[in-house]
């Protein structure tokens, strides 16, 4: 959706496009999951996010996204296929940090969820506490991410036509995307969730590489 929404918008409209469209998913995703969510990370993660978002603001879309992109693709490949190294210190310091980490970056690079998925399939004993914890985490990065851009001055009214459609085509996909959750085995979400994530991160790092000169 990012590559899309950056092909057509400068970032200043894009990264508010996704980020109002992914809070609208991402609610609906942990309403379909309640049940399931790990309610014990929330507290630090909005600690983090408070601070990140303060901090984000003050330098929105003037750092080089190229760079941010290649550097969250590289973490996003070790915390995914070495999960030990995201249990780090305690539990409530490490998603503080996250929550700081994932709300700052978001403010330029926007699609921030590849670095907080790996942290959350760490303490996830199911796909259902992964995907319920993930998306309330995601919830409270895109609101203070909305309200950070409310405060800079960034219109959306423009756009809102596209983001109700949006909106509508999303909540039907996670519909039915919620009935294969609940049917698909462990096993195969844990590995899907790995191939998924590499490939996101691939991506940004040859697009960070691209960016800088290395490939034509």
């Amino acid at each position: 959706m990012m590559v899309v929404l950056a092909s057509l918008f400068p970032p200043t409209a894009s990264i508010p496009i996704h980020t109002v469209v992914q809070l609208g998913g991402n609610l609906n995703r942990t309403y379909l999951l309640w049940g399931y969510l790990i309610k014990h990370l929330i507290p630090p993660f909005v600690i983090g996010a408070i601070i990140g978002v303060i901090a984000g603001a003050q330098i929105f879309v003037s750092l080089p996204t190229a760079i941010l992109q290649g550097l969250l693709g590289v973490v996003m490949v070790i915390f995914t296929w070495m999960p030990t190294l995201g249990r780090f210190g305690s539990t409530q310091n490490r998603f503080a940090i996250l929550g700081f980490c994932g709300t700052f970056l978001g403010m330029f690079v926007s699609a921030t969820g590849g670095i907080i998925a790996p942290f959350v399939a760490s303490v996830s004993t199911d796909r259902r506490n992964h995907v319920a914890t993930f998306s309330i985490l995601m919830v409270i990065v895109h609101l203070f991410k909305l309200l950070a851009f409310g405060m800079l001055g960034v219109t959306m009214a423009p756009y809102l036509p596209l983001m109700g459609a949006m909106l509508a085509s999303a909540s039907i996909a996670i519909y039915f995307g919620n009935k294969i959750l609940h049917r698909m085995p462990e096993k195969n979400f844990r590995m899907i969730f790995k191939v998924t994530i590499t490939i996101l991160a691939i991506r940004l790092i040859w697009h960070a590489l691209k960016e800088n000169g290395l490939f034509l």
